[in-house]
């Protein structure tokens, strides 16, 4: 098969290391700094996003953040529904972390911030704060995600984001980083057409 016309590279290694400095510089000017901050990265691309973001909070102030991952789940309410509109079975969209779930110690009284790779419809990321609520009393809840493509079906807004991506329903942005994609880049694609 020849070249794709569909996919389009719209965020490169360089655009997300950037976008991922000026996140991590938001995150800690809106917090007057790294103290109380704990990261929970929602799996597959959210975790690795989270430990950068973690990387990045160290290099501008040296302090090290906690960075967890979140197992959202048991608290959605999609699961066993069968293909979402977008085509995609929720029950295989994201894979259960290893790893503890949270305790109260990691999450009571801290600001907990929630870190994903592409919002979407919000779900995923409700899901994210009931399963952190599940856990314990945090001081607040923050949203970081790279990507922020639209069509939200509930009230949900990130409070950082790497790009606003505004995408047709028929198309799908896909993050790949080097963890485990081998590569760095944001793309978008029409349903059911694979990035290269």
């Amino acid at each position: 098969m020849g070249n794709n016309p569909t996919v389009r590279t719209v965020l490169s290694d360089q655009d997300i290391q950037r976008a991922i400095r000026r996140m991590a510089h938001e995150l800690l000017e809106r917090n007057d700094g790294a103290e109380r901050l704990v990261l929970l990265g929602i799996p597959t691309r959210g975790l690795p996003l989270a430990h950068r973001l973690a990387a990045a909070i160290h290099a501008i102030e040296g302090a090290a953040v906690p960075c967890l991952a979140i197992d959202p789940a048991p608290h959605r309410d999609d699961l066993g529904r069968g293909a979402d509109r977008s085509g995609r079975s929720p029950d295989r969209a994201r894979p259960a972390p290893s790893g503890a779930p949270l305790d109260a110690d990691q999450v009571s009284d801290r600001v907990v911030v929630l870190v994903d790779d592409v919002l979407h419809t919000g779900r995923t990321v409700r899901a994210a704060m009931d399963a952190v609520s599940a856990a314990g009393r945090p001081r607040a809840i923050r949203l970081a995600v790279l990507v922020d493509r639209g069509h939200r079906e509930l009230p949900i807004r990130a409070d950082h984001v790497g790009k606003n991506l505004p995408s047709a329903a028929d198309e799908r942005v896909q993050l790949r980083l080097a963890e485990p994609d081998g590569m760095d880049a944001v793309q978008i694609l029409r349903e059911g057409e694979e990035a290269r």
